[in-house]
């Protein structure tokens, strides 16, 4: 895909200022240098950590169950990823995820298990939940830390977020929110929400009704406003290639820029990582991985 001079937006807001992320890739094989920067950063941009060819092979398997369940425009290449004029989903699709031996082999094996083993130092655990992104044209993801999503175990979480084919500025991706890990405040207060909880004793925002889908959790949409109160720049890259791979913890603010195409569905995906000695967050584990359903609600007092 070509590079665009479109400028990146996140929930209709144009991005008043965007940096480019820092190309670690310089700094694999020194461990301690990697940890360093995830530290100081809250991130790890790695181009070409991954093989290209078995990322399109993934991204073709994924075109395919699309086009088979009726959601690519029939008169075009299914690599291209079109939409089939009047359909909208732009939810993670469990089908697309389960059961897809290509994508697996890109997520948990390979260079990308071997990165996680060098950079954790230790034996591995990968959540068995994959959240994988079918962007249709229109608003991205607002602005959020993924802790308040699954903090139930081990604060040593990272995301790896996975272009699944290239992705331009058009197209939209990710953007960080550079050194917000470290930011004090926003760990004290946001970072300590847990969107699956509720008051038992309360009604309202608090009570179990606002809670009931584990739909809350954003910052808010204005990635202006967000970069003006916690301070940092906003980065990314005018282009992301399959084979690159933007990994980074989980109290790093981050959003996904919206859709700017016309009919193009945005592919990634979104797994996790952790030492598998470390506590894990028991909705995103097992055969079947309750996630955010009735299950993982937790009724507290408060």
């Amino acid at each position: 895909m070509s590079q665009t001079l479109v400028q990146p937006r996140c929930w209709g807001h144009v991005v008043n200022e965007v940096f480019d992320l820092r190309d670690s890739s310089d700094a694999l094989g020194d461990v301690e240098e990697l940890r360093r920067r995830m530290d100081a950063e809250g991130y790890l941009f790695l181009p070409g950590l991954l093989n290209r060819e078995e990322v399109l092979d993934a991204r073709r398997e994924v075109c395919s169950r699309l086009a088979a369940a009726g959601y690519l425009a029939p008169d075009a290449d299914i690599m291209e990823a079109r939409a089939r004029p009047g359909m909208r989903y732009d939810k993670v699709m469990e089908t697309v995820a389960n059961g897809n031996p290509q994508l697996h082999s890109v997520l948990y094996s390979g260079p990308m298990m071997e990165f996680w083993r060098e950079f954790l130092g230790g034996e591995v655990r990968h959540f068995d939940y994959t959240w994988f992104r079918t962007i249709f044209p229109g608003p991205g993801t607002a602005s959020h830390c993924d802790v308040v999503y699954m903090g139930r175990g081990t604060p040593r979480l990272y995301t790896a977020w996975t272009p699944i084919g290239d992705i331009d500025t058009e197209l939209g991706g990710l953007m960080i929110l550079e050194g917000s890990n470290n930011h004090r405040k926003l760990r004290e207060s946001y970072c300590k929400m847990d969107v699956d909880s509720y008051c038992e004793n309360r009604e309202g925002p608090a009570g179990l009704d606002a809670w009931q889908k584990g739909t809350g959790g954003w910052l808010g949409k204005n990635p202006n406003q967000i970069q003006k109160s916690l301070g940092g720049r906003w980065l990314t890259t005018p282009l992301y290639r399959a084979g690159d791979v933007l990994v980074f913890t989980v109290f790093t603010v981050h959003a996904g820029m919206d859709n700017q195409t016309a009919n193009r569905i945005r592919l990634s995906s979104d797994s996790r990582y952790q030492l598998a000695s470390e506590p894990a967050d028991e909705r995103w584990i097992g055969e079947n991985p309750v996630g955010h359903g009735p299950g993982a609600k937790r009724g507290l007092i408060c």
